[in-house]
């Protein structure tokens, strides 16, 4: 699989966070995953597009505000898994968060995905 093809499934992924109204939310996931993606979040594992958009649908209502999710960092792809750094900053200084994502590429759309947010904690 060639990278420009993880990258433009991750790259429409987050634009789902990005989009101008909730409608378009579906339709973009829709481009960017399978049917039965494995998502696992914040809150354990999810399958299918519902359950990621449930995902999207809840950050883009932060309490402190729509924000911006952006893709920060290169696509490293190693075969058919491919990994990324984001950023999503919320209006006027409100909270960030940062994190590394790993999804796993089928016939050129996300079929799992793992969102790691925050920082590790160092070693010790």
């Amino acid at each position: 699989m060639h990278a420009d093809t993880a990258r433009s499934a991750i790259d429409t992924f987050i634009s789902a966070f990005n989009a101008s109204d909730d409608a378009y939310v579906t339709s973009l996931l829709s481009q960017a995953l399978t049917s039965d993606v494995v998502f696992w979040g914040p809150l354990g594992r999810s399958e299918g597009i519902e359950a990621v958009e449930r995902f999207v649908l809840d950050i883009r209502r932060h309490p402190a505000g729509s924000g911006t999710m952006v893709r920060c960092s290169a696509v490293d792809m190693p075969d058919e898994w491919a990994r990324y750094q984001w950023v999503f900053t919320t209006p006027d200084d409100g909270p960030r968060l940062a994190g590394t994502d790993v999804v796993h590429l089928r016939r050129g759309l996300i079929d799992q995905m793992i969102i790691f947010a925050g920082d590790i904690a160092p070693a010790g």
